[in-house]
């Protein structure tokens, strides 16, 4: 079943805990995912969640309550308010993933990146981080910013792939075993070598999710279009 990016609410946080715990050793406590989406403006927190089979443009489920703030377009973002998502009974999963970022002053920090174990390997978590780049590229950061173990070559990959670069080190970073943490930035996001890298890795991703059952097929009137400025 393919999935649709959505935004993160408060009746998310029980299931996005579930994966946090299956993808952290020290993961963050309910209550700050909370105070996240509750207080503070500067996050923006997303899902990504199965489809619905009749209607494969809308998430099967999605908490009936107030949306904080919107995001601005992007062909991963836009959802068809057509019809309400059907209720999800509670011991069924209804999301493969979560991510968010933090804007500080013109930077997008990247905070968190978490699939499924049973999800990983599909290309869902460079679809989130495509997402996150396209939320940056809205909210008119100018660089994207992340923490990575150094250890973990194979995301440190993914990043290298969509145009960071390693900038530096913060020693014994993580708490659980003290490792050290690679501080990776991007050039700017609106330049022209940046953008064009992006679209070209953007529409490649949705024609391999699509093909592959991951993605639910949008209308071509969401297909990519240049952000340049």
């Amino acid at each position: 079943m393919p999935f649709v990016v959505d935004r993160m609410s408060f009746g998310d946080v029980s299931e996005v805990m579930a994966i946090e715990k299956d993808s952290f050793t020290t993961p963050w406590p309910s209550n700050a995912y909370k105070k996240e989406l509750g207080e503070n403006v500067n996050a923006h927190y997303l899902v990504l969640r199965l489809a619905s089979p009749e209607h494969p443009d809308q998430p099967l489920y999605r908490p009936a309550q107030p949306e904080r703030r919107g995001f601005l377009g992007g062909f991963l973002l836009p959802l068809s308010r057509t019809r309400p998502p059907l209720p999800a009974p509670p011991d069924v999963r209804t999301m493969a993933g979560y991510a968010g970022l933090w804007l500080v002053i013109d930077e997008a920090h990247v905070t968190t990146i978490a699939v499924r174990p049973e999800y990983r390997g599909k290309g869902l978590g460079e679809l989130l981080l495509v997402a996150l780049t396209e939320i940056a590229l809205d909210i008119n950061a100018r660089w994207l910013t992340l923490e990575v173990r150094v250890s973990n070559t194979i995301a440190q990959a993914l990043y290298r792939k969509y145009g960071f670069k390693p900038a530096g080190v913060r020693p014994k970073y993580y708490s659980d075993n003290r490792e050290d943490a690679l501080i990776m930035w991007t050039d700017e996001i609106h330049s022209p070598a940046f953008q064009d890298r992006f679209m070209a890795l953007r529409a490649d991703l949705r024609e391999r999710l699509i093909q592959a059952g991951e993605l639910a097929p949008f209308a071509e009137s969401l297909a990519p279009q240049s952000r340049r400025r």
